[in-house]
């Protein structure tokens, strides 16, 4: 909002807009990093993970080169993959009210792709980014989930979210460039 009112001549109190985003920012880096693991967490006081910590660079938290985020990167490789694929978060330490396990999340693989990629991992991101290709199907669609015991896709088909990372993680190993939410016009 800050950033629109500055660029774009919008009404609005940039100034109080740009304290507060400063003062949130310090707060999460202060109450949401587990020094110990080197990683952001899920919530305060928690030592769980979420898939969406890969996000980070991407929103313009801090940039993928940051000690802090290439340590989450490796932890959420470490804690929530399996292969290739990522779970959203461990369905046995986050009380989401859904009952049993769930598959591995696509869109958040892509998310992986591309946080590699940002950290400066550039074959990985390409390697990681040819297996999910793999996982389309017949007509080239994904789903939302897939399923490692079946090998094959679960959930929702075809899931825009899974597509839109595709497209999201071909943008920036062809460009060469971060694609960050915070500018809209690069996608």
């Amino acid at each position: 909002m800050a950033r629109s009112v500055r660029t774009y001549g919008l009404p609005g109190p940039a100034a109080r807009w740009e304290q507060l985003r400063d003062q949130i920012h310090h707060d999460v880096v202060t109450h949401a990093f587990d020094a110990g693991r080197n990683t952001f967490t899920q919530a305060y006081g928690s030592a769980v993970l979420d898939a969406s910590l890969l996000l980070i660079p991407r929103l313009g938290f801090l940039p993928a080169t940051d000690p802090r985020v290439r340590g989450t990167i490796a932890a959420v490789r470490r804690e929530l993959s399996e292969g290739a694929l990522v779970k959203r978060y461990q369905t046995t330490e986050t009380d989401d009210g859904l009952k049993g396990s769930e598959g591995l999340f696509i869109a958040c693989s892509f998310w992986l792709v591309d946080a590699l990629y940002a950290a400066g991992q550039r074959r990985e991101a390409v390697d990681l980014f040819e297996r999910l290709l793999l996982l389309r199907n017949d007509v080239g669609l994904l789903s939302e989930e897939w399923d490692p015991a079946a090998q094959r896709q679960l959930g929702n088909t075809p899931q825009a979210f899974s597509h839109f990372g595709l497209v999201v993680s071909a943008l920036q190993l062809h460009t060469g460039q971060l694609i960050r939410s915070d500018n809209p016009m690069q996608i």
